[in-house]
């Protein structure tokens, strides 16, 4: 995907025009906060030539662009579609879509009340190591780490296999349903080291929203055949509820290479 790649048909001229494949990140196109393979980078351009292609992520545009894109290659020119923060910051066909922000619709107090406990509580924990940001607020919701989002690569290694002896997110997050419950929200664990915290209904599923109001627009298509492509498909993980819901097709994936191989067969590329 460099400034030598051929144009893209246009959406409506694709070959298989009502179709579009969308895919979670970590772990399904990269590796854990890392870099796409040139692989994955060629397959996806030539999907991108039958059907319409879009990622959803939970984290922010400027994490995916240096997961997807380059210094010369935005990740907005790379997708027909570009569903960051779970489509809370969107795109189509680089051109920005309407936003949504998470802390007015939650308020400041209750922030405040959610932040407090969770810094509290993590300080409290007695885990192999700890790093830094802990909290790190995001347009359509916080993103919430045991030991920090500065762990590198190895330390994310580390606690990803103590969090599934020792239950440590999993135990936080039941404790945070239970007192904070009553605000509407959403506990969605994701990635190696930390869980999403969202007003319920602002998952994954919310970037069909976009898709369902650019198909009612002028020349908009309706995409009657959604593809999604994700590795947390289980109950409690963060691609679980679009992997489920009736108008998409979910395929769970195991990583990047094992994505790869269902690309290639699902389209016959």
């Amino acid at each position: 995907m460099d400034s030598g790649t051929p144009p893209y048909p246009p959406l409506e001229d694709r070959p298989i025009k009502n179709t579009i494949a969308l895919f979670d990140v970590d772990e399904t196109l990269t590796p854990a906060r890392r870099a796409a393979s040139p692989e994955m980078l060629r397959t996806l351009e030539l999907l991108r030539q039958k059907i319409a292609i879009g990622y959803v992520g939970g984290s922010n545009l400027p994490k995916q662009q240096e997961q997807l894109g380059a210094a010369n290659r935005p990740v907005t020119t790379m997708f027909d579609f570009c569903f960051s923060e779970n489509g809370l910051t969107a795109f189509k066909m680089g051109a920005e879509l309407p936003s949504n922000s998470f802390i007015q619709w939650l308020g400041e107090e209750p922030y405040k009340e959610l932040v407090r406990w969770t810094l509290h509580y993590i300080a409290d924990l007695d885990i192999p190591a700890k790093r830094g940001t802990f909290i790190e607020f995001r347009n359509g919701m916080v993103n919430i780490s045991p030991i920090g989002r500065n762990a590198s690569t190895q330390e994310r290694h580390d606690y990803e296999a103590y969090d599934k002896q020792h239950k440590i997110r999993e135990t936080m997050v039941a404790l945070m349903r239970e007192k904070f419950g009553h605000l509407g929200l959403t506990f969605s664990i994701g990635g190696q080291i930390s869980f999403d915290v969202f007003p319920t209904g602002w998952d994954k599923t919310y970037c069909l929203k976009h898709l369902e109001d650019e198909a009612k627009k002028p020349g908009g298509i309706e995409y009657t055949t959604i593809h999604f492509f994700g590795d947390k498909t289980a109950k409690g993980g963060n691609d679980y509820e679009i992997y489920v819901d009736p108008r998409t097709i979910g395929h769970a994936v195991k990583g990047p290479e094992d994505t790869l191989k269902q690309i290639k067969e699902t389209f016959d590329l």
